[in-house]
This record gives structure tokens, sequence and C-alpha cells, in this order.
């Protein structure tokens, strides 16, 4: 399995000048290529290949005076960049020809200085090399400080440099990782994904849901008005740009670590792992989106299902359409949709007293094949009440007194 391990880098004043300009000749790369293939395409001539598309906006594009500056970065991430761009066509012409599963694909468009990110890639061909005292030394650039958080476990193939919109440098270093199976274990467990609970396993336990965004709402917003109030252009503009940002990120890295935390911990946990396919991009259209963005439900489970293939754990997703907030968990009835402030129901048949999320995330469990049993916290038996015309609908409330005959008004 190949991995990325990412480490802050922290380059001096000529450092950032010379990866400056390294960003800047793989963008102009990048965009050269991209606009002889849009000419090539209005004018109706044939695909520009990527050799040819090489030998024009690289070799040849060093030898004229308007890209001859071309030649002060190293050619390995300009070569990388045109990768990029053909890896880029590939994916649009899969997507056109339904080679590619998922969303469409859109064309490759031109990249801006002003982008929130920019990154170069360094191969083993750079020649890239970490040093006996723990500096990062790259070609044309120097040896960079580098804030070890952990050692690396294997060689790295590449390395990308990035900064990310809030002027913040990183290292990501790919390495190959064997498998690391954990001991095994007989636990198993059903995952619902909710709002106000982040999560709510079918063992009982609920994970609030930290609120990243909402609770950082008021820092951000102070930041906003002080950047809208700033002159376009003035350096005071930009300093307000990057403490927007810096507000910004902050949140993104806290949600991550609290995603990383707990996906580690259920899967060392747990033997199998399954959740529910949500549809975020439908319920991010809807009058939760800000919520379902700052729970960040993608990413989560995306990080389950890396560590879960190297932990030797099973994953599983079941279908967005198996009712798991419908059935009773205990002898599968089906009751029908029912409403979000309903919040615990009892099942007209055998009168099991249910937790809405907790029964949900045990049908979750169930519909993946895993065997999970209830405990007494989350299917209660009751009395077993008498069967409604209408599956889902409040009971009938009694007749106020003053509305009753003989009574005093």
């Amino acid at each position: 399995m190949q991995l990325r391990y990412a480490f802050r880098l922290y380059p001096t004043a000529g450092q950032r000048q010379a990866l400056a300009r390294a960003f800047g000749c793989a963008r102009v790369v990048f965009n050269d290529g991209l606009r002889i293939r849009q000419e090539a395409r209005a004018a109706g001539l044939p695909y520009v290949s990527d050799g040819e598309l090489s030998k024009r906006v690289i070799t040849q594009a060093k030898k004229t005076p308007e890209r001859s500056w071309l030649g002060e970065v190293s050619a390995v991430i300009l070569q990388q960049s045109l990768a990029d761009l053909n890896a880029a066509y590939r994916n649009f012409f899969a997507s056109l020809s339904g080679g590619r599963k998922g969303a469409k694909v859109a064309p490759p468009r031109f990249r801006s200085r002003k982008d929130d990110r920019q990154a170069i890639r360094f191969t083993r061909n750079a020649k890239f090399k970490i040093t006996a005292s723990g500096r990062l030394r790259l070609p044309k650039i120097g040896d960079l400080s580098v804030r070890w958080s952990r050692s690396l476990p294997s060689e790295p193939s590449s390395v990308t440099v990035i900064k990310d919109r809030a002027g913040r440098y990183f290292a990501s270093f790919v390495v190959e990782l064997a498998d690391e199976p954990l001991p095994e274990t007989t636990t198993k467990v059903g995952i619902d994904l909710g709002l106000k609970h982040f999560a709510i396993l079918s063992d009982g336990r609920k994970i609030t849901n930290p609120r990243f965004l909402r609770r950082a709402e008021k820092r951000l917003k102070r930041a906003q008005r002080a950047l809208s109030r700033k002159q376009k252009g003035s350096r005071n503009r930009e300093k307000a740009r990057l403490r927007l940002a810096r507000a910004h990120v902050r949140v993104a890295d806290a949600r991550r670590e609290f995603h990383h935390q707990l996906s580690t911990r259920l899967i060392r946990e747990n033997q199998a792992v399954a959740v529910e396919n949500l549809a975020v991009k439908g319920l991010a259209r809807t009058r939760l989106a800000k919520s379902v963005h700052d729970a960040g439900w993608a990413q989560f489970v995306a990080m389950l299902e890396y560590k879960a293939a190297r932990h030797g754990r099973a994953f599983i997703r079941i279908g967005r359409f198996v009712p798991t907030s419908q059935v009773c968990s205990a002898c599968g009835l089906g009751d029908g949709p029912k409403p979000l402030h309903v919040r615990r129901w009892t099942c007209p048949r055998c009168g099991a007293v249910h937790d809405r999320d907790v029964n949900a995330a045990i049908n979750v469990a169930k519909a993946a094949g895993l065997a999970v049993t209830a405990c007494g916290a989350q299917v209660r038996p009751g009395s077993v009440p008498a069967q409604r015309g209408e599956a889902g609908t409040h009971p009938k409330q009694p007749t106020p007194r003053w509305k009753q005959a003989g009574s005093p008004v």
C-alpha cells in the first residue's frame, strides 16, 4: 500500500523565492500545454501526443527568449506538471466514454497564481535527499528545515512540496508500506453517521459531533468583515486574507485530527466495520448544507476504508436506499418513514422500544452481514400497542377538559 506522510516545512526567505519561482514555472508549463491542445482542437488538428507536447512546451520553449527562465528550475517538476495535465485529459476522456465510474469529470482548466494551493513534485529522478541533519535537499532550491513528527517507514518514491492558502509549506512523501495486521478480535460494529451525534455505534455508544465550523463561526465572521473593509491590492488586505485563511485551516486541521483519532480507534477495536453509503452531495444542497460539510463524513469514511485495508479489518458499505431507520432491528418489521423529530419509537409488532439512531446503526450492521447483539439500552421490550391505521402517525391526543361536554366554561 502507498501512503502519504506530510510534514511541515520552514523555508528561509531565499528558499521561499526559489519555491515561488518553481511554482510559477510548473504552472506556466501546465498552461502552455493546455493552450496548445485547445488551439489544436479548435483548428481541427489531431490530438497532440504526450511526447510532442513535452518537446514543444519544455525542450523547445527553453531555447526561446520568452521561456528561457524555465531552465532555472529542476526539469523534473516541469515534466511532472505535464504528467498532471496528461492524467487530467485521460480522466476526462475516460469519463466521457463511460470507462470511469462516479461523477463526470470536467476538462482541465488553466491554473492561476491565486489558487489556494500551489504544488510541485520531485521524483527519484530529481535526486532529492534527506540529509544526515534531517533537512530536505531539493535541486536548485536548497536544504529545507523539516519538522519531523515521526520517522518515515521506508524510502520515499517522491515528494510533493505544497504551499497552502494560509502560506504554510508542507512536504508530502509517498512511501510504500507493507500491511500491518492487527490482532484478531470478535467485536463488529455498524456505524450510523449523523449531525447531532457524529457517529452512533451499534453497541449503543454515541460520539458527540464537535461542530468545529459552528464553534469558530464568530471568529471567522470577524476575520471576514475585517477583510472586506480593506482596500483591494493593499498590503493590509493581504494580511487580513492570511488571518482569515489561517482561521479556516485551523478548523480543517482540527476536523482532520478528530477523524484520524476516531477512525483509528474504531479499526483497532473492531474486526469488521460497516457504514452507510450516504448521498453527501444531495444533502449538501439542502438547508443542512453547512452542518453536513462541517461533519466531513466523506473524509472520515475514506480514512476508515484505507486503515481497514492496511490492518486486515473488514470494511463494508451498504446501499444508501436500505431503510435502516424504518425497520425494527428486533423483529424486522418495516414501520415506514418517520419525521426527524421522532427520536424514539415503539415497534407495533414486538413492542420493542428503539432509539432511532442506535436502531439504524444495528440495521447497518445487519445489512452488512455482521452478527451484532443488541444490549438492553438499545431495544427494550414493552407493552404492545394497538395497531394504527397509518404507520408513523402520532397517537391521538386526549380531548382537553374545556372541550368536554358538561364542563364549566
